[in-house]
């Protein structure tokens, strides 16, 4: 295993979702992806089931399943995409 070639295909984002914004359902075959709340608060969807979030918290959408986000103000995240090892 190749740490570092892994290490270097991590993407990061951060993402302003207002209340206004719609982020269709959809899914990554090849990387598991973590939101985690940097600030306000929204929604984690993953396939058919709803998560709340707020400071600190964590979303992880796993390789291969459906999720988006939303709020009812804004919400700030950051978000990494890690690919699928093994």
């Amino acid at each position: 295993m190749n740490l570092e070639a892994i290490k270097e295909s991590i993407v990061k984002h951060v993402y302003h979702i207002p209340k206004t914004k719609v982020v269709p359902l959809h899914k990554h075959e090849k990387v598991d992806e973590i939101f985690y709340c940097i600030k306000g608060e929204g929604i984690g969807i993953l396939e058919d089931k709803e998560i709340k979030l707020s400071v600190g918290d964590i979303f992880l959408a796993p390789a291969g399943k459906r999720h988006s986000l939303k709020s009812e103000s804004d919400l700030y995240v950051t978000a990494f995409l890690i690919p699928k090892v093994g």
